[in-house]
Formats: structure tokens, sequence, C-alpha cells
């Protein structure tokens, strides 16, 4: 169906988070199964959150875009492209007029760098130096068109310069250096120096939604998929952990099975979890009774 899918990009997703904490903010994007689950989201309630089942995230009201756990700190995927970005602006500022010292995270695209949402958020963020991380997952294309045909400038970050904030530029398929960068951008959000833009250059291997087939093809040749394909962070990563001695065959293998029977128990509960009844529909509003 119109599942957007993170394979390909997960290095982002999982050396951004693990600089965070539990009460980090984090604003995601309809591609945002990745951050969820890099935050420590259940697999099973995230399956039965794309199922539409009642027992997901959001009662099977927030499906595959919306999905969000406000108690981790995921303050929600967002299905129209940039809109995080102030979200995210008006978490940190709340983190900032409390006093302490959490840092909110935006995820977005090379698409949503374009977007007006993109300039006034980091503009504003960069004006009132709070504690912000602006993260542009650049997979290369917004749906189907290339970043060349609509950005001048080959890097994104290099707008940081016009907002006076630091602007960096990293190997979106390599894990430690994402994780390096932007360790380096949470530290200074939390010591109060505000925030910071990082471009990953990343590459989704999938079309940009389940069911796209053999269109995305018409936009990007069979070659270059394959020689991104290459370069996966998670067999990069399992290659520098073997170098390390620190990951072995038989561990992989392990690791490998203990995922497999996690999707499989996810399936399965999400398979059998119930549907949302009718009356569900007028639950979770915000609403004042009138007297």
């Amino acid at each position: 169906g119109l599942k957007h899918l993170y394979i390909g990009e997960e290095a982002v997703a999982v050396g951004v988070t693990f600089n965070l904490r539990e009460d980090d903010y984090i604003g995601s994007t309809h591609r945002g199964h990745g951050h969820l689950i890099a935050k420590g989201g259940d697999v099973k309630i995230i399956m039965a959150e794309l199922y539409g089942k009642k027992t997901g995230y959001c009662k099977g009201k927030g499906g595959s875009m919306h999905i969000a756990d406000i108690n981790i700190g995921i303050l929600g995927a967002n299905g129209i492209v940039a809109a995080n970005i102030p979200i995210v602006g008006g978490a940190a500022l709340s983190a900032k007029l409390r006093g302490t010292d959490q840092v909110a995270v935006s995820f977005f695209g090379d698409g949503g760098a374009n977007e007006g949402m993109f300039h006034e958020g980091v503009n504003l963020a960069s004006v009132w130096k709070l504690p912000a991380i602006f993260v542009c997952e650049n997979n290369q294309y917004a749906i189907s068109t290339s970043q060349s045909k609509v950005t001048a400038i080959p890097n994104i970050a290099d707008r940081a310069s016009s907002y006076g904030i630091p602007g960096f530029v990293v190997d979106g398929m390599d894990v430690l250096a994402v994780y390096e960068i932007t360790g380096e951008a949470v530290a200074r959000a939390r010591e109060g120096k505000g925030p910071t833009l990082v471009e990953c250059k990343t590459y989704r291997f999938k079309g940009h939604y389940v069911g796209e087939g053999s269109r995305e093809l018409s936009y990007r040749s069979r070659e270059e998929l394959q020689k991104c394909q290459e370069k996966c962070p998670i067999e990069k990563s399992k290659q520098v952990l073997t170098k390390e001695g620190i990951l072995t065959e038989e561990l992989a293998e392990k690791i490998n099975r203990q995922i497999d029977k996690e999707l499989e128990e996810a399936i399965k509960f999400a398979e059998g979890s119930p549907y949302p009844s009718p009356e569900d529909a007028l639950e979770d509003l915000f609403f004042e009774e009138e007297t």
C-alpha cells in the first residue's frame, strides 16, 4: 500500500537517537518508522498501528504517516512535508522556558528543505537560540524529483551560515559518522548554544512508497540503485563490528533470528488485535462542553 519504507536510511535514525535521552523530543516524517524504532518504540504496537488496529500507538487513528508516542518523546510523524520543523521549534522553546536541558530533533528530507517552514523554523530557532537539531535526511529525491533539479546548491547544510548556526554534511550511510556529528550538535544544544543543521547524505533503497513498483526506475537508473545498495549501512556496520572483533558470524545469525522472531510476533499481535469501533472516533478529541 502507501507505506513509506525507511530501508537504506537506518544509519541516520540510529546515529542520531543514540545521542538522545528518553525525555528528548523528535519530530518525524511520513517515513518515520525508523525514528520510532530507534527511539525505543515497541515493534508490536508499531505494527498494530500500521494495521490500523486499536492496540496501536494512536489506537489505529494515526496509521503509517502520523504515528506518535509522547511517552518517549516522539511528537508524531507528519504527512505534511516539513511540518514538524515549527512543532520541534515549539518543543525546544518549551524546554528552554522550563529550564531543562532537553533537546528537540527535527527530521526532514531534501524536499522539505525547500519549504517555507524550513526557513522560518530554522531562522527563529537561531534567533532564540533554541536547543534544536535540524537533521536533513537527504535521500536525493523528493518523491521522484532529483535534488539537483530543484535546489541550486549541492549541500543543503551550506544554508546554515545564512542563519548564523553551524552546518555539517555527513555520510548518512555511516552510523558512526552520524553519531559523532550529531553528538556534537546535541551537546551544543544542551549547553544553551543554539541549534545546528546536519545534512545526512543517504539513499532510500525502495520506491517513494510501497507499491510504486517499476515506476521508480523512471526517475533513477537500476545502476544508480545498485551502486547505492552496495553502501548498505547495516552491512557496513556489520563489517566494522566484525573487524573490531565485536561481532561474529554466529552472533550475527543469532541477532537475525531474534529480529525475525520479533517481527513474526508483531505481525501476529497486529493481525489478532481488534479494529477501532465507530464510537472510538469520538474519543481523543479536544472540545469544551457548553455550560
